[in-house]
């Protein structure tokens, strides 16, 4: 943070995970699957309540086991919102999967589940709903419809840990829940993620999976004489250093939640004015979800030029961003997969949509300071 200028975003470090990556190290534990790892996949399983937990790569690993937990075959068709990361799609394009894009809500960025059920076709196999900003989807209505059609429910809940749909944690109420420790998110380990198996019918095939499609792991708990190729599968495992980084940040989770919940807070109270002159839209959290301040974010109002705020911003050393290019607008988008119904709000918001920066330990100095370039901004970049 040089010269005054403020990032959006900046990795927190516990102090602990030089330490740990050394115990590591010393006792020359690097491959996958070690104590720490399984005292991650501890965490995770008892603060999500899932059946199993398994750490992979990435949130994209998780998501890509996922379709192939689901077998997913060439022309399955998989409904989501087009206001998403790539990986949402690509886990199951990789499989010849078919990504439905269905719009989204406006109070949430989240996928409107009033849509789906119009998607349906006798090709859909599942519904991937995505919990923006760490705010659930409105799962009771998802899950309903799932039932009603035999179809499988994957979270992407890559921004959603420790938050929550009335009283249930983002990522275990689906069959399968997939969480991101990139850089970005609330809880980190530079590149990494985690599979959430909720059916216990799957837990046992996505250990074989992860493990390149082998029972290596009964072997090492010598459930097995030896172990051998059982399905396709690929290495999705990450070494033991990553999970003994990740290990520092889940033993302070709830504290890294409540930190940035308060810096939420603060923009929220500070942009409550400039919502009352309809300069631009504050985030809506619904009465039953917790939410974990992963991000905070604005819509502009219409009539506000959001490139003009961005270089105006960048011009007052203040990195601010907007999000997603929507898939359904992306020439990949437009080869692998297809829209259901329009994307009015999808279109619409994804223009007006701008990201804060918002980190644990950001300074209430910093976020009045921000809020004060944008209240002088807005006045003066109409279209």
């Amino acid at each position: 943070m040089k010269n005054n200028f403020i990032p959006f975003n900046w990795p927190h470090m516990t102090g602990k995970e030089l330490d740990y990556i050394k115990e590591s190290y010393l006792k020359g534990r690097l491959a996958g699957d070690g104590p720490y790892t399984k005292r991650c996949h501890e965490w995770l399983e008892e603060h999500t309540g899932c059946n199993t937990a398994l750490l992979t790569h990435s949130c994209t690993a998780g998501l890509e086991m996922a379709a192939l937990l689901l077998d997913i075959q060439p022309g399955d068709e998989i409904i989501m919102p087009s206001y998403t990361f790539v990986s949402t799609a690509n886990a199951f394009v990789l499989r010849g999967g078919v990504p439905v894009f269905v719009d989204i809500r406006e109070e949430t960025m989240n996928l409107d589940e009033r849509l789906i059920e119009a998607a349906i076709t006798p090709k859909t196999r599942a519904i991937v709903p995505v919990h923006y900003a760490g705010v659930g989807c409105e799962m009771d209505t998802i899950m309903q419809i799932a039932k009603r059609h035999d179809l499988k429910v994957v979270e992407d809940a890559a921004q959603g840990i420790l938050a929550s749909y009335k009283g249930r944690v983002l990522g275990s109420i689906g069959d399968l829940g997939a969480y991101s420790f990139h850089e970005t998110k609330n809880v980190i380990s530079g590149e990494g993620g985690a599979l959430l198996v909720n059916d216990p019918e799957l837990a046992h095939r996505a250990e074989i999976i992860r493990e390149k499609g082998t029972d290596r792991s009964r072997f090492f708990r010598g459930e097995v004489e030896k172990y051998t190729w059982q399905e396709v599968g690929s290495s999705f495992l990450p070494g033991e250093l990553i999970a003994a980084f990740l290990w520092a940040q889940l033993e302070n989770a709830q504290t890294i939640t409540d930190g940035r919940l308060v810096s939420w807070k603060h923009y929220h109270e500070l942009l409550a004015f400039f919502e009352t002159r309809e300069l631009l839209s504050r985030p809506v959290i619904p009465e039953h979800c917790h939410h974990n301040a992963h991000m905070y974010y604005v819509l502009l109002a219409p009539h506000i030029d959001r490139e003009k705020v961005l270089l105006e911003l960048k011009r007052k050393k203040i990195n601010s961003l907007f999000h997603y290019v929507p898939l359904h607008s992306s020439p990949a988008g437009k080869r692998y997969g297809r829209v259901h119904g329009t994307m009015v709000v999808t279109n619409r918001l994804s223009e007006r949509l701008l990201r804060l920066p918002l980190w644990f330990g950001i300074e209430a100095e910093k976020q009045n300071q921000i809020i004060d370039s944008i209240g002088g901004i807005l006045t003066r970049v109409k279209r």
